[in-house]
């Protein structure tokens, strides 16, 4: 169906560059002829439920995140209902990559640096957030700002020309993406769920083989490790700073996010980067300048990294000279431990890891936590002999799980693209959701191989 999708008829211009050409039946009107801006204080905090916008999403903010906003700091946050969209118009110059629009779900109240806005009659709240969703995503909002922060406020907004099909087509228009979005999901969730049992497969491989090592029928004598178990009789129990040393990340500088200090020669890494490494981290999307790199510290290539703040336990392996904070510490391989082994087996570490990080700070972990955690230590030659194995034996597991995340992105980008061309008017869709079942909500149920395929088939052929 969604390859049948053609465009419409007739067109005209939007007079914006991102948006280009519209239906002819389509209305272009300036901004405020859709949205109004909110303008409901909680005065006397009526509202305690307090929202932020996070990935794209208006999240109710946990008890525990709100450590030093006291009751009466809210009274200068804005209320918002649900149906009502939000912006987050502020540090345009500097951060192009979060999503900043988010549609409310929740009534409570978000800060009022944020700009929330109701539609006008016969504006649909769910088109009016796609609209301004793709607005988002065409980075064309970098481009409204103002201000020694590139911030935009409404008065900035309300002249900015949108495009508004006649009500009932917003609601096709919903009514299609909703039923999209619902098999792209569904794909994406069954490929999801490949991946994790591919990796539970690959990391029972390595387990043992760091474990137990190589030869099935070697004896065998407790570790006193509960995590480890028994371990070869020939094998020693070391300490993590006996088989390495251990090097800690450093960013001194405060507020983090200080532009003088990017764009520079030098690659800065966090905690993020880590986590999406597969096993050797081969690029990066921020830098540091010299006065960056003065408040920080430069690591070789082929440092053994881990992450001991937000994603906790995350290892990899750095291939090109670079800098990153003190949530990421650094390991350098004594002369009697092979690095390839190490990074096999701080995976297996990962849950004793998370159990050594203490609840009441943040669940961060320190230097001397990891220092002092025990862990299976082979003569050299057997560390080598156990990592090549163990790497051939899984070789394959990482060729289909990489497969896999490509097909999941291409998902997404078709899923993004999709959006972008129904939204904007480029696909004329009329017809297909007047053949739509009655229920289009989102399906919960695992999707099955031939719609997989075929929307995979689809995506990389768009």
């Amino acid at each position: 169906m969604i390859a049948d999708l053609k465009p419409y008829a007739e067109y005209k211009e939007s007079g914006l560059p991102w948006l280009g050409q519209v239906p002819g039946h389509w209305e272009v009107r300036p901004a405020f002829g859709a949205f109004v801006p909110n303008r409901e204080r909680n005065h006397g905090m009526k509202e305690k439920t307090v929202l932020s916008l996070s990935y794209g999403r208006i999240v109710i903010k946990p008890a525990e995140k709100l450590h030093g906003l006291v009751p009466e700091s809210f009274e200068t946050y804005q209320i918002v209902n649900p149906g009502d969209i939000v912006l987050r118009t502020t540090d345009l110059q500097n951060d192009h990559t979060s999503l900043r629009v988010g549609m409310v779900r929740d009534r409570g109240v978000i800060t009022s640096a944020y700009l929330a806005l109701r539609v006008n009659a016969g504006v649909s709240p769910d088109f009016g957030f796609q609209f301004l969703n793709v607005w988002d995503m065409s980075k064309a909002i970098y481009g409204y700002g103002s201000g020694l922060r590139q911030g935009l406020d409404f008065s900035h907004f309300k002249r900015m020309p949108v495009a508004v099909p006649p009500p009932a087509e917003q609601a096709a228009i919903v009514r299609f993406l909703d039923w999209a979005n619902g098999r792209l999901e569904r794909a994406i969730r069954a490929k999801r769920k490949v991946i994790a049992l591919l990796n539970e497969q690959k990391q029972a491989i390595i387990h043992r083989a760091v474990t137990r090592g190589l030869d099935p029928s070697v004896p065998l004598k407790p570790s006193g490790i509960p995590w480890l178990g028994d371990i070869p009789q020939h094998w020693q129990v070391r300490r993590v700073k006996q088989a390495t040393r251990i090097l800690r990340g450093k960013f001194s500088h405060r507020p983090r996010n200080d532009a003088s200090l990017y764009d520079g020669q030098y690659p800065f890494i966090q905690t993020g980067v880590v986590a999406q490494a597969s096993k050797f981290i081969t690029s990066y999307s921020q830098t540091l300048n010299e006065r960056g790199l003065a408040v920080s510290k430069l690591f070789p290539r082929g440092t053994l990294v881990m992450t001991i703040a937000a994603n906790i336990g995350e290892v990899a392996v750095l291939t090109f000279d670079a800098c990153f904070p003190d949530s990421i510490v650094g390991f350098v391989p004594s002369a009697s431990a092979d690095r390839d082994y190490l990074y096999m087996v701080f995976l297996c570490m990962k849950p004793d890891l998370l159990r050594e990080a203490p609840v009441n700070t943040q669940g961060n972990l320190n230097v001397e936590r990891i220092g002092a955690m025990g862990m299976p230590f082979p003569p050299l030659g057997e560390q080598r002999q156990i990592a090549r194995r163990a790497e051939a034996e899984t070789k394959s597991f990482d060729s289909a799980i990489s497969r896999l995340e490509r097909e999941i992105e291409l998902l997404r980008e078709y899923r993004t693209r999709l959006v972008a061309d129904v939204v904007t008017g480029k696909l004329d869709l009329r017809a297909a959701a007047a053949r739509l079942p009655q229920d289009v909500a989102p399906d919960d149920s695992e999707s099955d191989p031939d719609l997989a395929a075929e929307l995979a088939d689809e995506a990389a052929d768009a």
